[in-house]
């Protein structure tokens, strides 16, 4: 056994178990650092296939971002998950067809390799040689694909407004400031003048 097939068999044997284990921890914080530590395995993974932008952008953007970001929410939160999953199984049906979706769709990339394998061989847009994946990634994103690329990160924009605008709650005990409302005070309604004769005190 070579050392890249032995590393590669430490890395997607850590991978499915931290996956697993996202699934099945009770505790969701304990979730997010399985998810945490599948990422990094997932990373280990891309480097053996020589995709090191990709392992990069798998550590900086998920682990050193998302799943962080998804640790504080839910350390921060008081949610309780136990209503939560009250009504679970009410979704289980249609969270069933879409796993039978989406096991049919990984079926037939996987079974596309078996029957054609010349499928893999060619790629659909050549690379130069001597150029490395992340300068060849970045020029066929910024000139063939700039459109699609464009229209992807409108539509994550507005999925994250969307999610903004759906989750924003007012508490009405809170006090909140309003901008507009502080620029347009004026100075006679901020403070007022009093004068106060001498010797007096106020």
């Amino acid at each position: 056994m070579t050392l890249p097939l032995f590393f590669f068999y430490v890395f997607g044997t850590i991978t499915v178990a931290s996956a697993l284990m996202v699934i099945a921890s009770r505790n969701p914080v304990h979730s997010v650092l399985f998810l945490i530590l599948c990422f990094v395995n997932s990373a280990g993974l891309f480097m053996l296939a020589g995709a090191e932008f990709l392992a990069l952008i798998l550590v900086v953007v998920y682990v050193g971002a998302v799943a962080v970001l998804f640790l504080f929410v839910v350390m921060m939160l008081d949610v309780d998950f136990g209503s939560m999953r009250q009504g679970i199984l009410q979704y289980a049906p249609i969270g069933l067809v879409v796993g039978i979706i989406l096991l049919l769709e990984l079926l037939l990339v996987a079974g596309s390799f078996v029957i054609s394998p010349e499928i893999a061989a060619s790629p659909a847009v050549p690379m130069g040689i001597g150029i490395d994946n992340t300068r060849a990634l970045g020029q066929i994103l910024y000139t063939r694909y700039i459109y699609v690329f464009q229209g992807a990160g409108a539509v994550l924009l507005v999925a994250m407004i969307g999610a903004i605008v759906l989750t924003l709650r007012h508490k009405p005990n809170v006090k909140r400031q309003d901008p507009a409302t502080q620029v347009a005070r004026r100075a006679s309604e901020t403070m007022e003048v009093v004068k106060v004769k001498s010797g007096q005190g106020l």
